[in-house]
């Protein structure tokens, strides 16, 4: 009788899921090459092919299809006994995958993810950083990390911060130079680094004051897609950016950035960890919840004290 991985049936579904070798192979954590052996050993075992590949794009044959099909809640069951039994044990081990925004990334990686390796050095934390907003449950995450109002409505979300702000700066020579804008409005007779977003569309920059909201699209002779390279370009005098607080709190602590229209970037909601409701959890799942929370009081007695 022939025998088969389960590690290759998560493979088969990791591709199917991503429609992409290298996407699939990122996320198991193994390299391209490995990942396309595996699948044509798989193949050959099974006698049939289960994707068409080309050097640009990678399908479900019809019998893959109804493998996949088949397979994914058999292997659903599977994951579930392992995680159940796995969920007695001792010593937290394996590996949680978290998905996030750049920023979020930076804000969670020392109070949290870098805390948590610490206390459980067994664990690996694998965090994917991108822009745009994905299903963690499709793509195969244990945890997610939001703004509070775009965690989906059925998850569970434990907030890990306090309030966060934008902050609108400028170098003190660019404001020598140029004055210190007062309003919104100002901003369009000076030199902004502009930001574009994963879509490909210029952010506008978000203002509020007294319950009236502004957007506006500023100009300026630079546009970046990455908040460091960003924050580079303000620090030599490029023209203002827009920023989360976050990023540049500690340049506005030593004098080499300046706030500006703080008046008009009020607090916004907060930082969640977001995750599906689960019977059993792995003993790392569980403890890095209990961090999570941990994270969450300790935020609320400094924002009450």
């Amino acid at each position: 009788m022939k025998s088969y991985n389960l590690t290759d049936f998560d493979a088969v579904l990791a591709i199917s899921r991503r429609g992409s070798f290298r996407a699939a192979a990122l996320d198991l954590a193994m390299s391209t090459s490995a990942l396309s052996n595996a699948i044509a050993k798989l193949e050959e075992t099974l006698g049939v092919r289960l994707f068409n590949r080309t050097t640009r794009s990678v399908a479900l044959t019809e019998a893959g299809r109804r493998f996949v099909d088949q397979m994914t809640p058999a292997l659903k069951d599977i994951h579930h006994a392992l995680d159940t039994v796995r969920s007695q044990q001792q010593t937290p081990s394996g590996t949680l995958r978290i998905n996030t925004f750049p920023t979020a990334g930076r804000e969670i990686l020392s109070p949290l993810v870098i805390e948590f390796l610490r206390r459980f050095p067994e664990v690996h934390i694998d965090v994917v950083t991108e822009g745009k907003l994905v299903d963690i449950v499709a793509d195969g995450f244990d945890f997610g990390v939001r703004s509070r109002n775009l965690v989906p409505t059925d998850m569970i979300a434990i907030p890990v911060g306090p309030p966060r702000r934008y902050a609108v700066v400028a170098s003190p020579s660019y404001l020598e130079k140029r004055g210190r804008p007062a309003a919104p409005p100002d901003l369009l007779a000076h030199s902004c680094v502009r930001a574009r977003l994963p879509n490909g569309a210029l952010f506008r920059w978000q203002f509020e004051a007294e319950g009236q909201s502004v957007q506006m699209d500023v100009d300026g002779p630079l546009t970046l897609d990455e908040a460091s390279l960003a924050r580079m370009a303000v620090l030599e005098s490029v023209g203002i950016g827009f920023f989360m607080e976050s990023d540049v709190r500690s340049d506005i602590e030593e004098g080499q950035l300046v706030r500006i229209l703080e008046e008009w970037t009020p607090p916004l909601s907060p930082l969640c960890l977001y995750y599906p409701s689960r019977r059993n959890p792995p003993a790392a799942f569980r403890l890095f919840v209990d961090l999570a929370r941990e994270l969450a009081r300790s935020s609320l007695d400094l924002q009450s004290a």
